[in-house]
């Protein structure tokens, strides 16, 4: 009995005791779990651990007091935004790629595999610090998140991505607008670190840039995008290695030819029908005059309105400068016309005075040649004062019955040496002006297409 009571008390003593010991290690458990609940944190301090960042200062570039870093560089364009004339600039959205080699982040793998992280580990290592020269705003994408890609290799190789979007200036010539060719430059450069520190290259020489298939613009046409590297020095930091991504661009001249050629080729031509037009239809030829005029002024102001303000000529310019001098030039061809009517007329006038003052009624047929064709209306005003009840228009009457052939020749022909044809200056302007304009047009067109 004395044996069984000691034994049952050790048992006892045992279960309280391993009950205690449970109760400890539940304790422990509870409190490290509550202190550390998240995992993926715990899983990032592991992969730094694994590249040793915390053994290394990333503010140095790799390799410090040594030769200069070689970092490649390729690129993948995604598209082309938009090209505009009057602010001078393009907007490009495009994949930066950076390879380089930091013996820091190298780690042991038996498969020899990759690690890829996203944006938060690229502000705790050194990268290259590139940026686009004569940018005038640009940005990395954040939907969903960073845009931005880390690979590091088991030997230290580093990938860097990130995709960008940047509007830079582009310098054109609008000498030939819109028959013109551009050619705009992406300049990649970097901000602190000269060419003794980091030589930038193209890794691949131009294969280094792909472009997207589908890239399209709607007033160009992309011929060509290439690849070229310079060297670029400042006066007060020295010299950097400088990636140029280089594109040219020709433009769709359709649109032009639509929206601007034709209308003023139609103004001038339009222009020409009062040549067709009886010159004493004055209601029917200023108007036409003066409408072909105010269009062309239209068509010039709404052209340059979408230019920026230039100090020299476009070939737009000389194309619709040219056709508006057409169509005033018509407009001044009338007033010529008129100008030489009214000569016309009061030479009339004062042929009719002097032959009625001189001759009297003693040679009534001398006259008959010259006003077979006049109405009486206008041709019996010439200055003959009404008497003894004889009316001016029975006077013209008797004139043009009686028939004396030779003071009739003489007359005539005194009268036809103050005639002015003014219909032949219509009959040459049906010819000269056409075809002026189309050699204009014949000179143009050879010169810029």
């Amino acid at each position: 009995i004395g044996m069984t009571a000691q034994s049952n008390s050790a048992w006892k003593l045992q279960y309280y005791t391993a009950n205690t010991f449970r109760g400890i290690l539940l304790l422990i458990l509870h409190s490290v779990i509550k202190r550390s609940p998240d995992i993926t944190k715990a899983r990032g301090t592991k992969s730094e651990q694994i590249l040793r960042i915390d053994d290394h200062d990333f503010t140095m570039r790799p390799g410090f007091g040594g030769p200069a870093v070689p970092v490649g560089v390729d690129v993948q364009v995604e598209s082309l935004d938009a090209i505009s004339e009057v602010d001078m600039d393009f907007t490009m959205t495009l994949y930066l790629r950076h390879y380089w080699k930091d013996e820091r982040l190298s780690f042991k793998s038996n498969t020899n595999q990759s690690m890829t992280f996203d944006g938060r580990l690229v502000k705790k290592i050194w990268v290259p610090d590139m940026f686009f020269v004569h940018s005038k705003k640009s940005f990395t994408h954040d939907t969903t998140t960073d845009n931005v890609m880390l690979r590091v290799y088991p030997d230290g190789k580093v990938l860097y991505s990130l995709r960008v979007t940047v509007t830079a200036m582009c310098n054109m010539d609008l000498s030939r607008f819109p028959l013109d060719t551009q050619t705009c430059s992406l300049e990649i450069e970097s901000y602190a670190y000269t060419d003794e520190d980091l030589m930038l290259y193209w890794k691949e020489g131009n294969r280094s840039l792909n472009t997207d298939e589908r890239i399209s613009l709607s007033q160009f046409l992309i011929q060509e995008f290439h690849t070229t590297t310079k060297l670029a020095f400042y006066s007060s930091t020295g010299w950097y290695n400088r990636l140029y991504i280089n594109f040219t661009l020709r433009r769709h001249i359709f649109f032009f030819l639509l929206q601007t050629y034709f209308p003023a080729t139609l103004m001038v031509m339009l222009s020409w029908v009062s040549f067709w037009i009886d010159r004493r239809a004055v209601p029917a030829r200023v108007p036409l005059g003066i409408t072909t005029v105010l269009t062309m002024s239209t068509i010039i102001t709404g052209v340059n309105a979408s230019m920026p303000r230039v100090s020299y000529i476009k070939a737009v310019d000389i194309y619709l400068w040219a056709s508006f001098v057409f169509v005033f030039l018509s407009v001044i061809e009338y007033a010529a016309v008129n100008y030489l009517s009214t000569l016309q007329e009061r030479k009339e006038r004062k042929l009719r005075e002097k032959l009625a003052c001189t001759c009297g009624m003693a040679y009534p047929g001398m006259l008959s040649a010259s006003y077979s064709e006049v109405d009486a209306n206008t041709t019996g005003n010439y200055g003959m004062p009404e008497g003894n009840g004889v009316r001016r228009e029975r006077m013209l009457i008797e004139l043009a019955m009686e028939t004396d052939q030779m003071t009739g020749r003489v007359n005539s022909t005194t009268y036809s040496n103050v005639w002015i044809d003014t219909h032949a200056i219509d009959k040459y302007s049906r010819v000269i002006f056409p075809a002026s304009y189309i050699l204009f047009n014949i000179v143009y067109w050879s010169i810029y297409s």
